[in-house]
């Protein structure tokens, strides 16, 4: 709906899993969808992804953007004259250079959560005005639209102490259609009100309050009208729940997110082993899984097939089949292994039973549901699995990243630039703090690499493939389904709800008259 046909005013109540303990999105704590989602309305993005996948710049932050060269890649980005930083300070090229050294990887006092694209790049300098960057790659780096959006001031970027650390209380310094007025991280709330300073379309709402909300309560919360949305995602008992409630509208669409079980492969755990990965992988039936999760909601729906495309992008392609589900040949796999097994009892190796743990946030449903399912399927072929749930607080700083699990689920979020996006994940080399099993090898490396470099859309996305059957041969992760983007508002909103592949647009969301 046309933002001016809406009326002016209004408080949105943004529903978030948890307030994000790290507000630097491009800090490993905080490099998730919630600081995403908030941080959205307060910094500079530079690119909006459309509905179809492909991007366009911002112009209320962005002249121009162009790549200027290919042979070396240079981009040119040139900034509006009136876009500061909310502490007066101008939005210059240099906070493009700033970025860039934090991000690298150069600097490992930086806890970067990735250096994809900065990693490519040999230099940042002015252009023809303060207001201009121009960025030279020192390896070719197609998916340049990708990289500094959003754009943090050079305050965050010079100092690793401030870049690890600054914003985990609050958001210091912004530039964007909104501001904040307050933090309270015991309502789990932070609140943000209309910069009078913005320079470009204005905003229809005067507040988004940003709101941590366990889980197992979104739902009621919607119903009861204390927040304006609800993510049902695979929730099939809150699909179920949104059909019937008043004042609630459900909206769908094709988004690029994902379940799947991570594996975690690291020197001295029980899943270091290759061939065992792949043995209990092909010991989950991930089509029972899928359906039973979401094939009520998303009737007809098949498991996701490409760690890299997802269903409705151009590109996709299954390459599951190394990982197929055939309990026969898993148990062949185990016992060649010498995993033995008595009857139906767990199967042993040198008097040490084959378990598992199975590390899952508390208050997610489907992440309790997911574990379940692969905990019987797991105990046919005699693998114990020990489903452990801990303090959502915990699961990311305590579990995921340290690598204190075997196997876990959660969601990865997609991106407009899916191989470029992928490689911090699926990769080795450099920053790899995604990577969180540690699972990977120089052939995913060097075809990351030359897909990163390809220009020509057919051959990127042959590349791409080829990563693809790569990382199942690893056993990096299973695949479950691609998350369906089932969203339940209240009535009256506007210019929100299920994005599909497109990203939000702040200033638009609002309640019509």
């Amino acid at each position: 709906m046309p933002a001016q046909a809406l009326r002016d005013g209004g408080t949105f109540r943004w529903t978030l899993d948890y307030l994000p303990p790290n507000f630097n999105g491009n800090q490993v704590d905080g490099a998730d969808r919630n600081t995403a989602d908030v941080l959205g309305s307060v910094l500079p993005t530079l690119f909006h992804a459309q509905p179809d996948g492909t991007v366009r710049i911002n112009e209320d932050y962005l002249k121009s953007a162009e790549l200027t060269s290919t042979t070396p890649q240079v981009v040119t980005y040139t900034l509006r004259d009136e876009a500061n930083w909310s502490d007066g300070t101008p939005i210059s090229w240099q906070d493009f250079r700033a970025q860039w050294q934090a991000l690298n990887g150069s600097n490992k006092a930086f806890l970067i959560s990735s250096s994809t694209g900065y990693a490519n790049i040999g230099s940042v300098t002015r252009g023809i005005s303060d207001k201009q960057a121009v960025v030279t790659f020192a390896t070719p780096f197609s998916d340049w639209q990708s990289v500094f959006s959003p754009l943090y001031p050079t305050s965050t970027n010079t100092n690793p102490t401030v870049f690890n650390t600054a914003w985990t209380q609050g958001i210091p310094v912004t530039a964007g259609p909104f501001k904040v007025a307050q933090l309270d991280r015991t309502a789990n709330t932070i609140t943000m009100v209309r910069d009078e300073k913005w320079w470009g379309r204005k905003p229809r709402l005067d507040r988004i309050i940003f709101r941590g909300i366990p889980t197992l309560a979104q739902f009621d919360a919607v119903a009861n009208n204390e927040t304006d949305f609800v993510d049902i995602g695979p929730d099939l008992n809150s699909f179920a729940r949104a059909q019937s409630t008043a004042g609630v509208t459900v909206r769908k669409a094709l988004a690029p997110n994902y379940r799947h079980i991570t594996f975690n492969g690291k020197p001295g755990t029980i899943l270091a082993d290759q061939q065992l990965r792949i043995a209990i992988q092909k010991g989950i039936n991930r089509q029972a899984i899928t359906q039973a999760l979401i094939g009520r909601i998303v009737p007809g729906v098949t498991p996701l097939g490409d760690h890299i495309f997802m269903q409705g992008q151009h590109g996709y392609q299954d390459n599951s089949q190394a990982t197929a589900y055939d309990p026969a040949a898993a148990s062949r796999m185990l016992d060649q292994l010498g995993w033995t097994r008595q009857g139906q009892g767990v199967r042993s190796k040198g008097g040490k039973q084959l378990e598992i743990r199975d590390v899952i946030p508390t208050q997610t449903p489907v992440s309790d549901q997911e574990a379940r399912q692969v905990q019987q399927f797991l105990a046919q072929i005699g693998v114990k699995v020990d489903i452990t749930p801990v303090p959502l607080s915990d699961f990311f700083d305590k579990h995921l990243i340290p690598g204190n699990f075997d196997i876990t689920h959660f969601s990865w979020i997609g991106t407009d630039f899916p191989v470029s996006s992928s490689g911090s994940i699926y990769g080795t080399r450099g920053d790899t703090q995604q990577n969180f099993g540690g699972i990977g090898d120089d052939t995913i490396n060097n075809l990351y690499a030359e897909a990163n470099r390809e220009f020509d859309p057919a051959r990127k996305i042959a590349l791409a493939n080829q990563i693809d059957q790569e990382i199942w041969k690893t056993g990096h992760s299973l695949l479950l389904y691609q998350r369906p983007n089932v969203v339940a508002v209240r009535n009256g909103v506007a210019n929100f709800g299920a994005f599909g592949f497109a990203d939000t647009i702040y200033t638009d969301i609002g309640f019509t008259r």
